[in-house]
């Protein structure tokens, strides 16, 4: 650590002496002035600088402040989540009153626009402060336009704020870097609790410590100073010169906690210093030369010392063990999540957390089992559970238990070698885990770093999607809690939220077990940055963290379509009008993939779980992660590797592996059956019976009887009997076995639309006589959910 800070201090040194060779005591930027990475702002009292600044051992460049002979680091950095490449960022103030920074190859980023085109100064004070200001006539500055005490980062000066503005919503608050090299939002936030008036530090969103009640401090040393103190920061001045003054201001416009600082004479001050708390990537406080302040990592949880708040309920001795046996048949377990994207550690850390949990099991397919009432457990002597898997293999229970204090058992000399030898293993494995972790974090970053620029197959540009930072995510989502859960499947869960501006989003966390890989989230990203259109859906940005892998979408608050057609209560809510709105809506968002976008794409799992729909029952597709870009000179291609939703797939792909835009017609062809009926396309499971809807259509076809399919919530839709059999018509054209038979998008939104065009008369649809189709199809694994629309399915032929 000392030998960082050492290499850190050299390294600000160099920067201050060169920066003062260059631009002297310039603190003002003026129009037409440039910034660059070898030029320098530094504030009147020689305490600060502004400068582009780079991390050690990157190539990224930030807008940033710090103090100009101290080891301190960045105390304030403009752009944290945008670095700029190669250090070619150049901040100037433009001819259109803004100020700017621009750099090669990528996209301007404004800190400030005079809308009214007066002239504007931007000034580094020598309190810190970063402002614009309109000049006057005379010259003279006239109020601030812009600071950069209002968008602080990590450090905290004298006059910066904690709060909240109640006029226009600002919050003021600091949060750590991801890492010491990283500048990126990281795990703890300092921010002020204006409710109960004190400071509070959470991670992730969790409250881990609070400062106490702000009280009257008296030095007995200096009984004149009057000032006001935390409960839980343990001096009023430091061991420097620095006496500090905390203040609370609340009325009807602002709630904020500031500091002030008074010279101790006593102490020979130095009168250039400024003294800022810095909120370190580890969580904790630091002061003017590293002086700690607050410390955070002592907070486990479960203890109240020094500021640290309770949110675990266990203690150091309890543990779980893995045992044989079960739960008293009283206390059956309590809970079961079937998330197949849970791992050992999920369901583990799920248990810890809940005060009330007693137990666990992980069953491999899929998810976790939970006791959660106090209750005997029962030995097994045979060593049988009564907690089976799906394929019937038994699981252990992790019993939660608690040492008895100062409990020792003598270990026999073979158990000391089994642990020695035990422990050589687990580091040769650790050693290898972590070299492993550093290769596969350098392609991540390899991978990322060609993900943000996003190019198309067809050789585009790279496309302005938003990345989120994690720790806006977990404030979003609330650290992904259960109540913002809206479900879980085969690709991972989702997640409502609702960001700082107010708009509600749906995060869409990619499991690491899941099918869906790299490869598949850029191709949804890419897919659907890519189109605009009112029937698919709203893309709004993603997310990387680590090996996690995150899609935010705009939340749907009507979910999608499957929750409300296959509900016998809830479809009663979609009236034929509203139905026939959403065949039309999903051949519109269809035609547009398949002819008027830029790129031709094929979706390949269209269904009633991938439609979601807007406040005004609007259909809009979603789920591209399997989908397939062609050019427009290419018809079908051929793939090894089946994927989809059993039912929907049409027979050459199922049985072949090839697909083309007629692949998707198939797939609209059974979701019309399916909205028409209310019926899913394989709830038939009657041996004598139909195979599936699909089937049962063309028996009620045959018989002219195709009414009959309607569903009965519909029956009193006299006037519009002429459309619903047109609409059984078309879904039955769709249905042809061969490819070349089905109609093109064109036509279907035709034959929809113009209800005086003569139909052709369908033939046997695919997936009805029994033929090899059906077998190949039984051998498919399929894994099926749809919460608000975003859709979770994979479907690999073995």
């Amino acid at each position: 650590m000392q030998k960082a800070v050492s290499i850190t201090k050299t390294i600000f040194l160099v920067i201050f002496y060169h920066s003062l060779s260059i631009v002297s005591s310039v603190d003002t930027l003026k129009q037409g002035d440039r910034l660059s990475s070898s030029t320098y702002l530094v504030s009147a009292n020689g305490v600060f600088t502004l400068g582009f600044y780079s991390p050690e051992n990157t190539h990224n460049s930030y807008l940033g402040i710090w103090f100009t002979d101290d080891t301190y680091g960045p105390i304030w950095l403009w752009n944290r989540d945008k670095p700029i490449i190669e250090n070619s960022g150049v901040l100037t103030i433009s001819s259109t009153m803004k100020l700017i920074i621009n750099s090669s190859g990528g996209d301007p980023i404004d800190l400030y626009a005079n809308e009214n085109g007066m002239n504007i100064t931007a000034t580094l004070l020598n309190s810190g402060n970063f402002v614009v200001k309109e000049m006057s006539i005379n010259g003279s500055g006239d109020g601030f336009l812009w600071q950069s005490f209002d968008y602080p980062t990590d450090t905290l000066l004298p006059g910066m704020k904690l709060g909240v503005n109640h006029r226009t919503g600002r919050n003021w608050s600091i949060t750590s870097w991801f890492s010491q090299n990283n500048p990126v939002a990281g795990a703890f936030t300092l921010e002020w609790d204006p409710s109960r008036h004190r400071l509070i530090i959470r991670r992730r969103g969790v409250l881990y410590w609070t400062s106490g009640d702000l009280k009257d401090y008296i030095d007995e040393d200096r009984p004149d100073l009057k000032l006001k103190k935390f409960e839980n920061i343990g001096y009023g001045y430091d061991p420097y010169n620095f006496i500090y003054n905390f203040v609370n201001v609340t009325n009807d416009d602002e709630d904020y906690m500031s500091y002030f600082l008074e010279i101790d004479p006593d102490r020979t001050p130095d009168f250039r210093k400024i003294s800022g708390w810095k909120l370190d990537d580890d969580g904790y406080i630091y002061g003017h030369d590293r002086i700690i302040i607050v410390d955070v990592r002592s907070c486990y949880g479960y203890n109240t010392e020094l500021g640290c708040e309770l949110w675990e309920c266990r203690n150091y001795k309890e543990k779980f063990d893995l045992r044989s046996g079960h739960f008293l048949a009283d206390y059956t377990y309590s809970s079961y999540d079937n998330n197949s994207g849970l791992t050992g550690s999920d369901c583990r850390g799920y248990c810890w957390n809940n005060c009330e949990c007693v137990g666990y099991s992980e069953i491999s397919e899929p998810g976790c089992v939970y006791w959660k009432k106090k209750s005997s457990f029962v030995q097994s002597l045979d060593g049988s559970s009564f907690v089976q898997s799906q394929d019937g293999m038994e699981s252990g229970i992790y019993v939660l238990i608690s040492e008895p204090a100062n409990k020792r058992k003598k270990k026999k000399k073979i158990w000391i070698v089994i642990a020695v030898v035990i422990t050589v293993v687990l580091l040769l494995l650790g050693c290898s885990w972590f070299i492993m972790r550093k290769i596969k974090q350098g392609k991540w970053k390899e991978e990322l770093d060609k993900l943000m620029t996003l190019e198309d197959n067809d050789g585009g540009n790279g496309h302005d999607l938003r990345m989120f930072t994690y720790s806006s995510i977990l404030a979003a989502t609330n650290s992904f809690s259960l109540e913002n859960k809206l479900g879980g499947g085969g690709f991972g869960p989702v997640y409502k939220g609702k960001m700082d501006e107010g708009r509600e989003i749906a995060v869409k966390v990619l499991s690491r077990r899941s099918n869906q890989g790299l490869l598949e989230f850029k191709t949804e990203l890419i897919l659907i940055s890519n189109i605009q259109h009112m029937n698919l859906v709203k893309l709004l940005g993603f997310c990387i963290h680590g090996d996690e892998k995150m899609i935010v979408y705009d939340y749907m608050p009507n979910k999608s379509l499957d929750f409300f057609l296959f509900d016998p209560a809830k479809k009663e809510l979609l009236n034929w009008d509203t139905r026939f709105n959403i065949v039309e809506g999903i051949a519109q968002g269809l035609l547009y993939l398949h002819k008027y976008s830029r790129l031709r794409i094929i979706h390949r799992d269209l269904k009633a779980g991938n439609i979601l729909l807007d406040d005004n029952m609007n259909p809009k597709i979603s789920d591209f992660g399997l989908a397939k870009i062609f050019k427009q000179n290419v018809i079908e291609a051929n793939t090894d590797r089946r994927a989809g939703t059993y039912g929907y797939m049409a027979p050459e792909y199922a049985m072949q592996g090839i697909y083309s835009v007629k692949s998707d017609i198939y797939s609209f062809g059974v979701l019309v059956l399916e909205i028409v009926s209310g019926e899913k396309n394989n709830s038939f499971h009657n041996e004598e019976g139909p195979l599936n809807l699909v089937e049962y259509a063309w028996e009620l076809w045959s018989k002219d009887a195709a009414l009959e399919l309607v569903d009965p919530t519909l029956k009193s839709s006299r006037s519009h009997i002429d459309q619903l059999r047109r609409c059984i018509h078309v879904g039955l054209l769709c249905l042809e076995n061969r490819a070349t038979d089905r109609p093109t998008t064109e036509d279907v939104v035709s034959m929809l639309k113009n209800e005086t065009m003569m139909l052709p008369m369908p033939k046997c649809p695919a997936f009805v006589s029994g033929s090899s189709v059906v077998y190949e199809l039984e051998n498919v694994e399929s894994e099926k959910f749809s919460a608000n629309g975003l859709s979770m399915s994979a479907v690999d032929g073995r």
